[in-house]
Order: C-alpha cells, then structure tokens, then sequence
C-alpha cells in the first residue's frame, strides 16, 4: 500500500530517521570527525607495507577532503587516544585473535572495536583494497574515471559499530580500455591487479605476458626458408604464411622452450607467460600431428602435450612463474586422457558465445561453451578466462550486455576460473559507454553479486552532472533491446535485428535533452561521447541521407576530436573514404 504525507509529516518520519541512525551508532566508538575536529588518529605499523603506507596517506587525504578535518598518522601502536588500525599489528591481533593474513592476501576486514577501528588483509593489496572499501563502501567516494573522483562533502560523520569483510571473486582482474590504459592509481581504487607488470606505492600489479606468441618466438621469415618442416601443412604443402606451428617437431619444442627461458630470464617481472596458438585457424595436418590429436582427444590434446613439457623444463629454474597457452576457437574443446601440469595456465576464450544473455541462462547458442567450461574446470589446475565487452565490428554503436556482466563473472569463478581478462576497445578512445563499463566491470570482477542498475546509477549520477537523468534514460533505453529470443555476438553490424529507426529517433531526444542541460564543457562532452552512439547508428543505416541532413559531418567531427575508430584495426580515414564512397553509390 502506497502511503502519502503532509510536509509536517514528512519533517517528523525525516527526524525520527536520523534520531534513529545517531542511536544505531556504536556507542563507544562517536563521531569520526564533527566541525573539521576529529579525535581520531591513522596508525601504522613501523613495518607496514608500502601500499599500506599509501593507504593510510589517501584515507587521511579524502577525509580531509570531505569534511576539512586532518587526521594525524603515527606509528605508535599503544599512543592514548583514538585509533584508525591500518594494517595487520600486534594491536589488531590483541584486539581480535585474528591470524595474520598472507602477504598477497586481497581480501580484508575493517572492524570496530570499541572506539577504535581496525583495517587489515594482506600487507600486498589486502590492506589497501580495505582502506577504499571502507571510503567508498561506508564514505560514498567513488574513483569513478582517472579524471573523476567523486567526493561527498559532509561536516560530521558518526562511527558506527562496523564488522565488515571481503574477498575476491576471481583473483587476478583486469581490462584494456584505452580511456583508462595507463592509469594504474585508479586501477588500484577499483581493484585491478593485473593489467600491467609494475611495482608501485599501490602494492603493484602482477602480469600476464603475451598472446597468440609462436609467431613471436618462431617467426617463419626467420626459420622457413631452411626448416619448412618448422611449420603446419596445409593440404599437403608447408605453409609459409601467419600459420601454426608442427607441434610434433622435436626441433619446434627445443627452440620455443630455450627462447621462452631466455625471455623469462630477461623479464622476470610477469607472472604467468604466454605460450600459444596464433590468431589463425591453420593448424598442422602431418601425420604425426595428427596421431598425437588422435591420442589425446582433439587439437587441443597436443597443445596441451606440447606445453607440458616446456612447463616440465622450465618449472625448477621458475618454480613461482606460469606457462600460459590457449583453448580457443579451434582449440577450445578439452582435451581427454591428459591434463595440464600444475604451472600452466589455460586461458578460455568465449569468442563464439551470445552475449544477449548470461551463459547459464539456457541459451542455445552457449550450451557448446557451457559444456567447455565445466570440463576445463575438473582438468586444469589454472583456468583463466579471455572474456570480450564490446562489438568488433563496430565500436561506437550501442551494444547492450551489461546483462550479462555479473552473471558472466559468477558462472566462471564457479567453475574454478582464477583470473578473467575483458578484452575492450585497447585501441583508441571513443568505444560504447567506455567510461561506464569500465569502471562497472572491475566492480563486477570483484563482486559479481553486485546489483549492475545499481552500480551504473551511481556511475551515471557521478559522472554526468546535470545531464545524468537524460543519460540514465538512455540506458534503460539502451538496454530495453535485449529480448528473450534475440542473441548477438561481438560482430554484429547496423543491420541486426536489435537496431531501428524508432530506438534511434529515442535516444536523440533522450541526448539532446541531455546535451542541453549539461552544466559546463566536461560534462558536455560526456555526453557528446555517449551521443556518438546513436548517431553512429544512424549515420552507417541511413549514408546518403546523414550527408545532407548534417549528421554525417558532425560524426566525423565527434570521431576526429575523440580519436575514434569504427572498428578493429580499421584506419579512421579508411572509415571515412569507404563510408562517403558507399553513399555515393547509392
């Protein structure tokens, strides 16, 4: 029953409510800071880490920030007076009996006790990720872009009794969209850990190296001319070209295992180090290939045979590191009667899957990846997952899967998946909502469970300004084209079935209305960037007619100011001179 009140009423319930969340304030811990004053002090261990001694510094800085109050940092573990414990101590272990984390230990607990309150996990990213956790979680800042901090401004703030703990869905997390390539300080407020290979004062970041590498360690313009032999047949003829390697050749095994030493030797800093197939289906067809296919279940049996034993030749003199290699396309289906050593990593590709629904929701055309996944989470010891986030065949255009994030993340650290990379727009700025789903994802790869509307709201509440209730609008607009009976892959073109003139027609009023209200030049273009969108659309659905009514030229515009790119590895000239010839065509 919907209930209405007079405005005396509403004033009432609004001071019964804040009567009511003072009183569930514990009552030994008060008031975090009132008035720029604050009893508190930031304590650190002597020995605390580096990212530890970060964290301490940047919860002084945002709380000073938020309320204009600056709380004092010490390392005196037993000084009177009021404490914020950051980083596991003798202290927090008297006051809690809790076990000192491991080092590369990411999940955390903050914790009151009595006045104090206590923020500890692993001294790496553990202790870290708990300071942002407990500014964002409790404080409301949100590091929503590397050039977007939001930070509420509030004059008190009680402490109220807090017991709080988390931990990582899936352990390694990263992306590559270029808007934030680069920014690893905002990869740490997010919770990413593995985009770049780096030691940093945020705990740093781990590094897988390298994909589609056997072209890198055995080019054939190095070897083919005296070693044919080196590389695939291909009805019945070695194949000189961007092909696969004879994985048979014990020659092959020995030159890829003393480069892949050698490079491991020479850059120590990654943790896992790719050995896999190039970006081709041309895999070998000789007999002994064949055979040893034959023996282990399918193409990705010799692969796996193959890599065990650089593994095995490798493992003493690397006993920390990983071989990584591929289960992709050709490749993707498991292998039967052998099983990947315990230093190698299986990275899963879902290039052929639907991305209108979650993998699990019944949909037919991920049923054959569903099966993979299950079969490679009983076998391999290291399963990591190359996941995808945007349309390929055209970047700008609106592609809605925020559907499917969450769900997506869940179902693969289900079936044991021990880090997942989304591949982005790596190339240039300009991609479908790129700000939005990047911040969205790191928060789904942390926590899958998260509610997505909920955390686009506040994306879109923080980052749009003025403009933010047009934007949202345009989203759910956006996401209302995912049906039931409607599937898309990651090369859907302007003539999909998702796609028409009238959803066009919407998201123009939607973000023009949005354009106007903006309330300085950062937010509008913002929304010039989310506006691309349906005017990409209808510009490659309607050439000749964008041309003379001005749509064409003002696209251009956008993607020449924006540096964006239609699609991979597709040139913006070319986009440009291939879409004006084609209008003119008609």
């Amino acid at each position: 029953m919907n209930k209405k009140y007079n405005s005396t009423q509403v004033l009432l319930l609004a001071v019964a409510l804040l009567s009511a969340t003072a009183s569930t304030a514990s009552p030994k811990a008060g008031w975090l800071f009132r008035q720029g004053k604050s009893q508190y002090q930031i304590t650190v261990a002597p020995q605390a880490s580096t990212s530890e001694q970060t964290a301490a510094r940047e919860l002084q800085q945002y709380i000073e920030e938020m309320s204009g109050t600056r709380l004092p940092i010490n390392n005196d573990l037993n000084a009177k007076g009021r404490h914020i414990y950051v980083g596991y101590n003798e202290r927090v272990a008297d006051l809690t009996g809790a076990p000192q984390p491991a080092k590369d230990d990411e999940s955390f607990t903050y914790r009151t006790v009595g006045r104090d309150l206590l923020i500890w996990g692993g001294q790496q990213r553990g202790t870290m990720y708990g300071v942002f956790t407990f500014l964002e979680r409790e404080l409301g800042i949100h590091w929503l872009m590397p050039d977007c901090t939001v930070v509420p401004k509030l004059t008190k703030w009680a402490l109220p009794k807090l017991d709080h703990n988390e931990k990582p869905h899936i352990g390694f997390r990263y992306h590559n969209y270029k808007v934030t390539e680069g920014a690893y300080q905002w990869g740490a407020h997010v919770k990413e850990n593995m985009r770049t290979t780096q030691q940093n004062e945020y705990g740093g970041q781990e590094g897988y190296w390298g994909c589609h590498t056997w072209d890198y360690f055995m080019p054939a313009k190095e070897f083919f001319a005296e070693h044919p032999e080196y590389y695939c047949l291909r009805d019945g003829k070695r194949f000189e070209g961007y092909g696969q390697l004879c994985l048979s050749n014990p020659d092959v095994l020995r030159i890829l295992t003393e480069r892949l030493r050698d490079f491991m030797r020479k850059n120590p800093g990654h943790r896992i180090y790719s050995l896999s197939q190039n970006d081709n289906q041309s895999f070998c067809q000789c007999e002994k290939c064949q055979a040893i296919e034959q023996q282990y279940g399918g193409h990705s049996g010799i692969i796996v045979w193959f890599v065990n034993q650089v593994a095995d030749a490798i493992k003493d003199e690397f006993p920390d590191k990983f071989v990584g290699t591929f289960a992709y396309q050709y490749s993707r289906q498991p292998p039967k009667g052998i099983r990947p050593r315990d230093n190698v990593v299986i990275r899963l590709c879902s290039i052929e899957c639907c991305f209108a629904h979650p993998l699990d929701a019944g949909c037919p055309q991920n049923e054959a990846f569903m099966r993979d996944l299950k079969a490679w989470g009983t076998i391999a010891p290291h399963l990591f997952i190359w996941d995808y986030i945007v349309d390929y065949a055209q970047y700008i255009a609106p592609w809605p899967n925020f559907q499917v994030l969450g769900p997506n993340v869940r179902i693969f650290g289900e079936n044991k998946a021990i880090g997942i990379f989304e591949e982005a727009q790596y190339e240039t700025r300009g991609a479908e909502f790129e700000e939005l789903k990047s911040w969205t994802m790191n928060q789904l790869l942390w926590n899958p469970m998260q509610d997505v509307d909920s955390l686009v709201a506040i994306f879109i509440d923080g980052y749009y300004g003025k403009a933010a209730p047009r934007v949202m609008d345009y989203y759910r607009l956006c996401q209302s084209l995912v049906k039931p009976d409607v599937h898309y892959g990651i090369y859907i073109r302007e003539n999909h079935e998702i796609y028409s003139d009238e959803f066009n027609q919407k998201a123009f009023e939607l973000l023009d209305e949005a354009y106007q209200t903006a309330e300085n030049e950062t937010i509008r273009e913002r929304v010039e960037r989310v506006r691309m969108q349906p005017l990409y659309l209808y510009c490659v659905r309607h050439k000749a007619e964008s041309i003379k009514n001005g749509r064409w030229p003002a696209l251009v515009g956008l993607m020449k100011k924006y540096k964006a790119k239609q699609r991979e590895w597709h040139p913006q000239e070319t986009f440009f001179n291939e879409f004006e010839a084609a209008a003119k065509a008609k």
